[in-house]
């Protein structure tokens, strides 16, 4: 067990329970610190960063009985995550056990269970990919007879692209849904309709029910195997006139459909030649860097955001309003379509270089020696990241992609 607590004497006023401390949230927790907030965070890895960042640190599974009892203790004004699609039906219901501020557990399940959030949006007329739930080779096959091919497989109840497959023909579905299924804790998987069309991430702020769009932002992915993976996000989107308008429709539809009251809300949304459909939704501050294109674009801060709903505060009007418009873009380090080799890591240099390209702004680099870089298949296979600014959208991906092959990773 891991604890460090600040002196009584220097304590912030108000207490948050950080419902995972890795990498993803390690930012948001010293933005917590920042604000004046006192942390506790709690991760089942003892060498989780965000241990050591917050005020005090418990090594505990994301058990909802331990981690209420860890927020008794300590008397916590809030609970929350960022980054992590797993921990938020977690932190609902660890809230609801506390009598705090959350989105609640009917909502987080929404969010988190595909299948329950296909039919709930396919209720409230949201456009969406034609879809099925699969539990055997037997439903993937009626499945594909309903939705046709291609489509996508993917568990009911997991994020970061895990197990997520682009099937051509019934082999493939044979080939691939026990994979699928074995991603999910209940052992259900979905198939949809698969579309080709821009992938569009929204960024958006419930407030008593009421959505607000922060951003929009164009989601680039490769072909292969790899389909589903961000591997840039840019901004401004490339979106304009209708689309665009409608894009912010469809994700403020969403919201409501879900029944969000107070949450920042990823959608994400695939603009077709006919239609823009909604492909995913997340109740939390998402990962890939997506707070960042808010923060660094607009100059609207979501972890403050989310700090403040999970804390009960009002969110005012001038913490969502556009302090600027600042074109950018994050090229993720990948293999092929990327800049990286496949292999296992040796060393990693030239990061100096990188830093010093022209309208870098930060870059970030997840790999030590003797970790293994493989294709890209799923989030996890992103080894780093690039965000560069520029004067337009255009130039700014043109900084971020030429900056990141100045980075030397040495393979075995």
């Amino acid at each position: 067990m891991l604890r460090q607590a600040l002196p009584h004497s220097i304590r912030p006023v108000k207490t948050v329970l950080f419902v995972g401390a890795g990498r993803h949230q390690l930012r948001a927790i010293k933005r917590a610190k920042e604000l004046g907030i006192r942390v506790v965070a709690a991760d089942r890895n003892p060498d989780a960063p965000g241990l050591a960042e917050a005020d005090l640190g418990e090594v505990t599974d994301f058990d909802v009985p331990a981690l209420a009892a860890l927020g008794r203790e300590h008397a916590v004004n809030g609970v929350v995550t960022v980054a992590a699609d797993r921990a938020v039906p977690i932190v609902a219901a660890v809230a609801e056990e506390l009598g705090l501020p959350g989105i609640g557990r009917d909502v987080a399940h929404l969010v988190t269970h595909k299948i329950a959030m296909r039919r709930q949006l396919a209720e409230t007329g949201v456009a969406q990919p034609e879809f099925a739930a699969v539990r055997t080779i037997h439903e993937g096959k009626d499945a594909l007879d309903t939705v046709g091919l291609p489509a996508v497989l993917k568990p009911a109840d997991c994020a970061g692209q895990r197990g997520l497959f682009l099937l051509r023909s019934v082999g493939d579905l044979e080939a691939h849904l026990h994979a699928a299924l074995s991603e999910s804790s209940n052992e259900e998987a979905i198939v949809e309709s698969f579309h080709h069309g821009l992938e569009v991430n929204g960024l958006v702020v419930a407030r008593d029910g009421d959505p607000t769009v922060v951003t929009l932002s164009d989601r680039l992915r490769p072909n292969g195997a790899g389909f589903g993976v961000a591997i840039a996000h840019v901004y401004p989107s490339t979106l304009f006139g209708d689309r665009l308008e409608e894009a912010e429709r469809v994700a403020r539809h969403v919201v409501r459909a879900l029944g969000i009251k107070d949450s920042v809300v990823y959608p994400q949304m695939l603009v077709t030649e006919e239609e823009v459909l909604l492909i995913e939704v997340a109740a939390r501050v998402p990962a890939g860097q997506m707070d960042q294109v808010a923060r660094l674009a607009v100059g609207v801060d979501l972890v403050e955001v989310a700090l403040k709903q999970a804390l009960g505060e009002p969110v005012p009007d001038e913490l969502l309003a556009h302090r600027f418009e600042q074109p950018l873009a994050i090229s993720f380090l990948t293999a092929e379509p990327g800049p990286l080799p496949v292999g296992r890591v040796r060393a990693v240099t030239g990061l100096e270089r990188v830093r010093a390209f022209p309208g870098v702004e930060e870059v970030e680099v997840f790999l030590r020696p003797g970790d293994p870089i493989e294709p890209v298949a799923r989030d996890g296979d992103r080894k780093g990241f690039v965000i560069a600014l520029g004067a337009t959208n255009i130039e700014a991906v043109e900084r971020a992609e030429a900056a990141a092959t100045l980075i030397d990773v040495d393979v075995k």
